[in-house]
Formats: structure tokens, sequence, C-alpha cells
């Protein structure tokens, strides 16, 4: 056996595609293929115990998924890496998937040249993904709504805690009394806030801390 070869292992339920994609593996120079799994509970109790460096993954298995022996095996084998093969082009499946530890995401009927480009690309530090793949999982992000990145207050840690209290409502003799100082010195911190935060008036600085999220 050649070492120098990058060891495959694959757990597909369909014999046929598992040995079609075996024997192509076997036509390369610089990968082998040794081991197939038609189950994901075969996979979980062999892989472990031999050479294997990349799995290439099926998620519709007869019993436990693909997801679910990624993840068991990625727990045993934190360095082995697993692209999925699979028809499912679902948003959960898909980032199930990626969460669980898979690198790559390649849908049946990808050419064989996709299917050895992508096990070198993953070696390499790669992310293989067929295009529909990749689409909908920027258009998942471009979803999500981008949070505006709000400078802190340019106030101190007190004279943040007593515009807190002033914008639940409290007066300055309640505020006075929570952080155990005098009513005067309560205008005193108050009278800083607006300077700090170039406020007039007490509306003007609660709104200045809203939309900073200084909560």
């Amino acid at each position: 056996m050649n070492h120098t070869k990058m060891q495959i292992s694959i757990i597909e339920d369909i014999k046929d595609i598992a040995m079609s994609i075996q024997a192509l593996i076997n036509t390369q120079t610089d990968m082998e293929c040794q081991h197939v799994f038609h189950n994901a509970e075969d996979a979980i109790k062999f892989v472990p115990h031999t050479n294997t460096e990349i799995v290439i993954v099926d998620i519709g298995l007869p019993r436990a998924s693909g997801i679910e022996a990624i993840i068991t095996l990625k727990a045993q084998c934190p360095h082995m890496l697993f692209c999925m093969f699979t028809v499912y082009e679902d948003d959960e499946k898909i980032f199930k998937s990626l969460q669980a530890g898979a690198k790559g995401y390649i849908l049946k009927g990808a050419s064989k040249d996709k299917i050895l480009a992508s096990i070198r690309e993953l070696v390499v530090g790669g992310s293989p993904m067929s295009p529909s793949i990749a689409r909908r999982i920027i258009e998942v992000f471009s979803d999500m709504k981008v949070q505006p990145l709000h400078d802190p207050l340019p106030i101190t840690k007190r004279e943040s805690d007593l515009l807190h209290l002033l914008a639940k409502g409290l007066l300055y003799k309640e505020i006075a009394d929570q952080l155990n100082i005098t009513v005067g010195t309560v205008k005193q911190h108050i009278h800083k806030i607006y300077e700090k935060l170039q406020v007039s008036n007490k509306t003007e600085a609660i709104n200045r801390l809203n939309t900073n999220g200084n909560h």
C-alpha cells in the first residue's frame, strides 16, 4: 500500500454509486479508497480503526443519517475531513451538515472531474461546493439583518448606570438613593453626561443611549 496516497472512505447505501466512486478514486495516482460502508453504523464502528483521511458521506442512509455519522466520527477523529455527496439541496440539510463538521457539499450528478477536484480541494484547505449550494448559503447570509455597529457612548460606567436609571423614569432622589450619592452629585453627573453626549435634555440623552445599544 502506498502511504503517500490520500486515504478515502465512502459512506453510501446505494452500492452502484459507492462502487463507481471507489473505482474512480482508485484510477488516480494520488488517492485510494479501500473502505466502503453502506450504513452509518458500520462506518462509525470501523472508520476510526483505518488510516482514512477523507470521508465521502451520503446524508440519506438506512438508519442513522450521514450527518449523525459525521458528528460521531468527528468527535473520535478530529482531523478527518468530511465531504457530503448527496441529492439534498434544502437549507436545513446543508446547514446541519456544515454544523456537524462537513467541509464540502457536492451534489450527486456532479461530474467525475468535479468529484476528484473536490477531494483535492479539501486536502489543501478548501471547501468544495456545488455552485447551487454555494448560492444557497450566500442567499441565507444575505437575508440576515446586519446589526449596525455602534461606538460605545463616551461616558464612564458610573455615568452609564445613572443614565440607565434615568431612562427607567426614576427621579433624581430615587437615583441618588440607588447609587448611594447625594441629589447634588446626581445633578453634576447628569450635567457631565449632557456635555459628553452633546445633548441638552433627558430625552435626547436617553435616545442616544437607546440608539447606541448600551444596555
